[in-house]
């Protein structure tokens, strides 16, 4: 399949399609500097609102509106066939069912806020020229409505223990009883999957922050005196970017920072008064029920398929949730129910609104008591020079300590009665340390268990070590720490590998091992050669039957740690010296971690057959991996392999300086195909530069494309 290229486009030409009337009551400003990121000046908040959707819609309504159809399992319309079970899986889920609850309890200010933000999506819809994946995708521009919006607000709020399950499932299924008796207990005390879902898998979660950076710095530690924030959020790696750069200043809101491509929030950024950002808290906002014995309903749907007949489908339903269990996602040989908060109404945009409002730590948790999902760690820092970590979610009312299985017993029921909120989640203002830090790390024990599945705590580690001691800090060392490469419990493993084999061990890989720190530059030898002695050791103890359910966290680097320990010499010995072997060998092809390590940017349409090379826009040498602050996520390491997760913006904001925020997305601003901002800010991504994010108009009015925009 040979496909055009749009042809290219700089941001005077992609400006000119963006309408210059709009539902407003008053003309707003809108100032674009060279990489298209906007400030948007208005008289009135509910313009800003419209201004924003249109923004919105003029840079990413491509994206908008896959985000539309998977939260409405409506894909098959778009790619054929290939959809239909991931829409009969999605339709499972159930992402609309609370959204008319949601819209009928919406204060009236979120309303207008709500409302205006589709009335501008809608203005762009009827005037603009479609963007270019709508032709190759059979699609055609529909308006938005305000269950639209909030039923993708669901799908992005989706659980990302859900990939866990889906992995774990397959294990529990296969295992025989009394050996998932045993493995269930060491899975909860270990890290999340370090590895990507399959597609399917990442259509659900792909905004269910899989991983993030978050740091907070008190005044009293910082160069400026006020406290500084930085933030990294950590997701699918592609183009467009998840995340577009934006400013905005109307009477109720002065905020610069980052938002998710079509939503009207502000998740990372900063007003006057405070920063915040969030990382996951891997909150286990879930849970699966044995559904037998149940009353089941069932109902009829259809999905429409391109290029084919309509398929009708049937989903089944009992008083503990959908049976999820019916769909390719969660599939299992029993009935399971899905119990989840997203089924239950709560108001994360009126949240995030008061957040973008707060003037304080205070104001920014009380903001946060309708903050349902996806759980967060939420951290804050101030003007004022203080700073502080909440954490942002409601959950089931479960006991202490660990469930009992994956699959819960009906029972288990009486956890839902009356969940817990964000007001009864533990808090912690001003840490005596001078500075707050969070990387998707397991929470200090309560009594209440908020999640299962954590990250390794290798992240949150190194960002203590960077942030630790009595010198004060600025934003150029929290920008070094965003780039940091080091993965702080590798050299520990290496040690205990090659202790196991003697001090008479030689080769190609045990001298690259040696002389390696535990950085993952991509000139590191030693990086390349640890990853795949690890893969390598961790497929031939899965031969023996040593690592039988396993895979279902993706050979986590704890149970591995775990099971090497436990084996005797003389069976570790020779396992281990063939996987040296691999390790040699795949030093010889790549020779370092950067040549078989590879950051391939390509447009979300190259996970399609016959379009990935089409959609491919740069690939080159990636430094990071797995558990290092400037993540990069990959799966085993066999020989050369793409990032699929990882870093995908960066913000950094000192509380002192209003106009000199900084912020870079990993790819460009503009999701049009050949606009010439699509994927520009690359070059700063990887020479570790920012662009500048102002607060105040003034600073703004410098840039160099202004377009009015007039009341229709």
């Amino acid at each position: 399949m040979r496909l055009p290229r749009p042809p290219a486009r700089d941001v005077a030409e992609r400006l000119a399609a963006l309408p210059r009337r709009l539902p407003l009551g008053a003309p707003v400003a809108i100032h674009w500097d060279a990489h298209q990121i906007p400030f948007i000046e208005a008289a009135a908040d509910a313009d800003l609102a419209v201004a924003l959707g249109a923004v919105h819609a003029h840079l990413r309504l491509a994206q908008m509106e896959m985000l539309r159809r998977l939260s409405q399992g409506r894909v098959a319309e778009a790619i054929g066939p290939l959809g239909i079970e991931l829409d009969r899986a999605l339709r499972l889920f159930g992402f609309a069912r609370a959204v008319p609850e949601i819209i009928a309890g919406l204060a009236p200010a979120t309303r207008t806020w709500a409302e205006g933000f589709v009335a501008g999506v809608n203005a762009v819809i009827a005037t603009a020229p479609p963007p270019p994946e709508f032709a190759l995708l059979g699609i055609r521009a529909e308006p938005w409505t305000l269950a639209d919006l909030f039923t993708a607000a669901r799908l992005a709020g989706a659980d990302v223990n859900w990939m866990v399950w889906a992995r774990l499932l397959r294990s529990r299924a296969a295992l025989p009883a009394e050996e998932w008796r045993r493995l269930w207990p060491r899975l909860l005390g270990t890290a999340a999957p370090p590895v990507p879902a399959a597609a399917a898998e990442q259509a659900v979660t792909a905004f269910a922050r899989t991983g993030s950076n978050a740091a907070a710095v008190a005044g009293w530690r910082s160069l400026s005196g006020a406290a500084l924030l930085a933030a990294d959020p950590h997701l699918s790696v592609g183009l467009p970017n998840i995340w577009l750069a934006c400013a905005v200043r109307s009477p109720g809101f002065a905020v610069c920072g980052l938002m998710p491509a079509g939503f009207p929030i502000v998740a990372i950024g900063r007003n006057r008064d405070i920063a915040w950002a969030g990382t996951s808290l891997h909150a286990a906002s879930s849970d699966l029920f044995d559904a037998r014995g149940l009353p089941i309903t069932e109902r009829e749907e259809t999905i429409r398929v391109r290029g084919a007949a309509p398929r009708r489908i049937v989903l089944r339903d009992c008083p503990l949730g959908p049976i999820v269990s019916d769909g390719m996602l969660l599939r299992h040989d029993a009935p399971l129910a899905l119990a989840w908060i997203g089924h239950r109404p709560s108001d994360e945009m009126g949240a995030m609104l008061g957040v973008m409002q707060a003037r304080d730590g205070g104001e920014f948790r009380a903001a946060l008591a309708r903050f349902a999902l996806p759980g967060q760690n939420m951290l804050h820092a101030g003007r004022d020079g203080r700073i502080g970590h909440v954490l942002a979610a409601h959950l089931p009312r479960r006991p202490a300590g660990p469930p009992p299985d994956l699959i819960a017993s009906p029972a288990a029921a009486a956890h839902w009665t009356a969940p817990v909120g964000t007001g009864e989640l533990p808090h912690w203002p001003d840490p005596a340390a001078g500075f707050a830090a969070s990387a998707n790390d397991r929470p200090p024990a309560g009594d209440l268990p908020v999640g299962f599945f954590f990250s390794p705590a290798d992240r949150v580690q190194r960002m203590r070590q960077l942030l630790g001691g009595t010198g004060t800090l600025g934003a150029g060392d929290l920008a070094e720490l965003q780039r940091d490469v080091v993965a702080m419990g590798a050299p520990a493993l290496r040690d205990a590998l090659l202790a196991r084999l003697g001090p008479q061990a030689s080769g190609t890989a045990v001298a690259a091992l040696r002389g390696w720190g535990g950085d993952y530059a991509p000139g590191a030898a030693g990086a390349l050669a640890f990853e795949v002695l690890l893969a390598d050791l961790a497929r031939r103890l899965g031969r023996r039957g040593r690592r039988r359910g396993a895979d279902a966290v993706w050979t986590a680097r704890v149970l591995l740690a775990e099971d090497i320990a436990a084996m005797p010499d003389d069976a570790l010995r020779p396992l281990l010296a063939a996987a040296l072997r691999t390790a040699g060998r795949a030093l010889r092809r790549h020779g370092t971690w950067g040549e078989a390590h590879r950051m391939r940017l390509r447009h979300h349409l190259g996970m399609l057959p016959l379009l990935a090379r089409r959609f491919t826009y740069a690939d080159w040498p990636s430094p990071g991996g797995n558990d290092t602050l400037n993540k990069t996520g990959h799966p085993a390491v066999r020989g050369r392999h793409a990032v699929s997760y990882g870093a995908s913006a960066r913000f950094i904001a000192d509380l002192a300086m209003p106009d000199s925020s900084a912020v870079v997305l990993l790819g460009g601003q503009d999701g049009w195909p050949g606009s010439l901002t699509f994927a520009d800010q690359t070059a700063l991504w990887r020479d570790g530069g920012y662009v500048t994010l102002p607060l105040t108009p003034a600073a703004a009015q410098v840039w160099p494309h202004h377009t009015p925009i007039a009341p229709a």
